[in-house]
């Protein structure tokens, strides 16, 4: 009768861990979805020219962008660095081609294309166009994003935006059907 007991208590707990774990996996599975689905919100409208949704509701007052030339820490300079984006093109289309993450990491492929019709990080308007595409390491911290880190293809870019059309490699991201 005693390792009946012993043997019914032991169930009930391992039942109560799974339930538990569940519970928690749940959670966080939803938590992901909700990070994707505000990360992909906010730079659509940001690259559709709504600067306003950079703020403290959608990233953290300490948000890093990691660049090579060091981070860059704050709201305030978060906005300023995409702007340049915004300042140096025109026709932007920006996809998401696929997103997913574990933990508080989302994990985005993006296609950026635009034609560089303004100054862009100190280059000059060129009139030709950018097709680049890219991968960012996104940090989340209380649905807000706390880090950003963005892997590219530096010399496709710069041939793309400095040389002449018979001269530039297209970063074209071609889906698998």
């Amino acid at each position: 009768m005693k390792k009946i007991i012993i043997l019914l208590s032991l169930l009930s707990t391992i039942s109560c861990q799974t339930n538990t774990n569940n519970k928690k996996q749940a959670s966080t599975s939803l938590q992901l979805e909700k990070d994707l689905e505000m990360y992909q919100n906010v730079w659509n409208s940001f690259l559709a020219g709504d600067t306003s949704v950079v703020n403290k509701k959608n990233f953290t007052e300490d948000v890093v962008i990691v660049t090579s030339n060091g981070d860059l820490v704050g709201i305030d300079a978060c906005k300023e660095f995409y702007l340049n984006y915004l300042n140096g093109f025109s026709d932007i289309e920006w996809t998401i081609v696929d997103a997913f993450g574990q933990g508080n990491k989302l994990i985005k492929h993006w296609n950026f294309k635009g034609k560089h019709t303004g100054d862009f990080f100190g280059i000059p308007a060129t009139g030709n166009s950018l097709n680049l595409s890219g991968t960012t390491i996104v940090t989340m911290r209380e649905g807000r994003i706390a880090k950003e880190h963005d892997f590219f293809d530096m010399k496709s870019m710069l041939d793309q935006l400095l040389n002449s059309k018979e001269d530039l490699t297209v970063d074209e991201y071609q889906p698998i059907n």
